[in-house]
């Protein structure tokens, strides 16, 4: 498994393109803007998208999904659960960005991660981890042969994602980090901003 760091948005939001190197099969996930420059990058590397991903459904993570999916024809994949997130994308944009977001933007699901455990690209597994708390909704990607964890916003390097919104939860974004650090130490931990880090290395911050 291959994967390319889209640093994409204002808020420096990690996109990430992942693809089976043998079969050209991928996923976009968390197209966070510029839909049409993620869409040029897909096409550059000669990957065939099967759908877009995101870890959770902050706009910071989604902005560009709606043109990536009308470009490939693909599911736009997501939780349920942070369903309200998409439906209120204008208003956020406004309150962090202090702009208008003027452009139609990805608001129904095709997929429910909630009720899907895994996917393959190619012969490769990759697991849907449930880590909710940073949102409802959240989760993570692994992929156990590639040794690689998409984590979105519940995990960084050295720090862990924001709990202080009202739809947030500090007790349940510590139990899924819990459950991330019980993956092997070398996994490669690839955050939805900043660089990327280990599971071994963010253990030892972690008494649990």
């Amino acid at each position: 498994m291959k994967y390319k760091k889209l640093v994409l948005g204002e808020l420096e939001s990690n996109c990430y393109l992942v693809w089976d190197e043998e079969s050209k099969e991928g996923v976009i996930i968390d197209p966070g803007d510029e839909g049409d420059f993620i869409v040029e990058e897909v096409r550059a590397l000669g990957i065939i998208p099967i759908f877009i991903l995101a870890t959770h459904g902050h706009f910071d993570h989604v902005l560009g999904a709606l043109d990536v999916k009308l470009s490939f024809g693909i599911d736009f994949a997501c939780s349920s659960k942070d369903k309200f997130l998409l439906d209120r994308q204008e208003q956020t944009v406004k309150h962090f960005l202090k702009k208008d977001l003027r452009i139609p933007n990805i608001k129904e699901i095709d997929r429910d991660l909630d009720s899907q455990d895994f996917f393959y690209l190619g012969e490769e597994k990759v697991e849907i981890i449930k880590t909710p708390g940073h949102t409802p909704g959240g989760v993570s990607f692994y992929s156990k042969e590639a040794g690689l964890l998409f984590t979105g916003d519940t995990i960084f390097a050295h720090s862990r994602g924001r709990t202080d919104l009202s739809y947030s939860s500090t007790k349940k974004i510590y139990e899924s980090i819990k459950k991330l650090m019980e993956l092997p130490g070398e996994t490669i931990i690839l955050p939805g901003h900043g660089e990327e880090t280990s599971v071994g290395t963010e253990r030892d911050m972690y008494k649990f």
